[in-house]
């Protein structure tokens, strides 16, 4: 019944800049928090950024603070994820989850089938 569309992946290089998109069903979008994870090969998924169901409050891993910006318009079920200042290490597969609550962290109960995101140097 709930669906994560994520679009925007594609090969840049370093230094570069992409925008992902999550489109969402709208049941419960506008009510819960939204956040983005990547997995790059050989490694575990790891958590990239998430946004409140407001928009008020985000949250990001270390490696990506100052270039990546999360934002959500939920008027349109949509979450974003820009990413500026690109480098190799950013390659992976991104994925977008949708939360169990309006508040950060307290779980993902959905999740998009990814986008390839490829950084060459």
């Amino acid at each position: 019944q709930v669906q994560l569309v994520e679009s925007g992946g594609g090969l840049v290089q370093a230094g570069g800049s992409l925008r992902l998109s999550c489109a969402a069903s709208g049941r419960t979008f506008s009510s819960v928090a939204m956040g983005w994870f990547r997995q790059a090969p050989g490694n575990e998924r790891e958590f990239v950024a998430a946004i409140s169901w407001n928009g008020r409050s985000t949250d990001y891993t270390d490696s990506v603070k100052g270039r990546f910006t999360i934002s959500r318009d939920n008027a349109k079920n949509t979450l974003y994820l820009q990413m500026n200042s690109l480098k190799p290490e950013d390659t992976a597969v991104y994925y977008c989850a949708q939360g169990a609550t309006m508040v950060l962290h307290s779980g993902y109960d959905y999740w998009g089938q990814g986008t390839q995101v490829t950084v060459s140097s």
